[in-house]
């Protein structure tokens, strides 16, 4: 009885603080939860004119035809290809420029370099997007006008299939380098100094204090952040790839979102488009169920 009493006041004097919530649930009832009706299109032959309620009911039939589509293959291929190299290249970078800027003893060069490297993360895709075309012109772009002093041909990095995916990788790892390497920095504040002395007493030079203390030390945040990346694996950038391809790298640039994209907003396909997000969705979901239990499995991190 006195328990319940305790955990009624409790309850109470708390109240303000989950009176708090209810703006931040009901936003996410209406713009998260609420458009989830707009799955059922996936299942329909949707028409504007009739709605959820009055448009033909197909079932399966919108997952069995974009399977045949012949572009599925390739635009499934290219979602997991760039999403793998970016999961890849964004754990090596930063924890290479974590280790670098760890060993560097004048704080104000480490300090100046940890905020040029991390002004990118601030950018939006639109505006970056914009740079790297100037930047990277075939014709006027300073990076090939320094290859031309190198007596090396022009080189169309945006418009070139072969190059694309990789410039995608790179402009990726510019931008979010940085993020990656605050967190890599504060996994190292946490070494154990003692260690580093210790070491030091048995005759480890910088290179082996690397190795056998440091890399050990942040290894747990290392395999947390590369088990958690698994499950965005599909999901390839749409703000950086629509904001970068044309045409002419659709080969090997377009990705599952630029092609619901594609389909849903510019061909009207509203069904197919949905079809093809919900099948990326139930992927998406599975690959976050596994991630969550490699991480609880090998980084003992629990959501709850």
């Amino acid at each position: 009885m006195q328990a319940a009493r305790r955990k009624g006041k409790k309850w109470i004097r708390e109240s303000p603080l989950h009176l708090m919530m209810v703006p931040g649930i009901i936003l996410l009832l209406i713009f998260s939860y609420g458009p989830m009706i707009g799955v059922i299109m996936a299942f329909q032959r949707y028409n504007v004119v009739k709605g959820f309620f009055g448009s033909d009911w197909v079932g399966l039939d919108n997952f069995e035809f974009i399977l045949q589509i012949p572009d599925v293959r390739q635009v499934f291929w290219n979602t997991v290809f760039i999403a793998f190299m970016k999961i890849v290249a964004g754990l090596i970078v930063p924890v290479l420029l974590a280790l670098l800027l760890n060993e560097l003893r004048a704080k104000y060069v480490k300090r100046s370099i940890q905020t040029i490297i991390y002004l990118p993360y601030f950018l939006s895709w639109v505006l970056l997007a914009g740079i790297l075309i100037d930047i990277l012109s075939p014709s006027e772009g300073i990076v090939n006008q320094l290859l031309s002093w190198f007596g090396i041909e022009p080189i169309f990095f945006l418009g070139n299939e072969d190059v694309f995916p990789y410039m995608l990788v790179t402009t990726h790892v510019w931008k979010e380098a940085g993020f990656g390497t605050i967190i890599y920095l504060a996994a190292l504040t946490g070494i154990d100094p003692t260690l580093y002395e210790a070491a030091i007493v048995d005759g480890a030079n910088r290179w082996r204090q690397t190795w056998h203390v440091t890399l050990p030390g942040i290894l747990p945040i290392v395999v947390l952040m590369t088990v958690l990346s698994l499950g965005g694996i599909l999901n390839a950038g749409f703000d950086q790839v629509y904001n970068l391809y044309n045409p002419l790298v659709y080969s090997t640039g377009d990705i599952i979102d630029t092609m619901v994209y594609r389909m849903g907003l510019i061909e009207n396909q509203y069904s197919l488009a949905t079809a093809i997000g919900l099948f990326k969705s139930v992927i998406s979901v599975v690959l976050i169920v596994v991630s969550y239990k490699l991480a609880d499995k090998y980084a003992g991190y629990r959501v709850l």
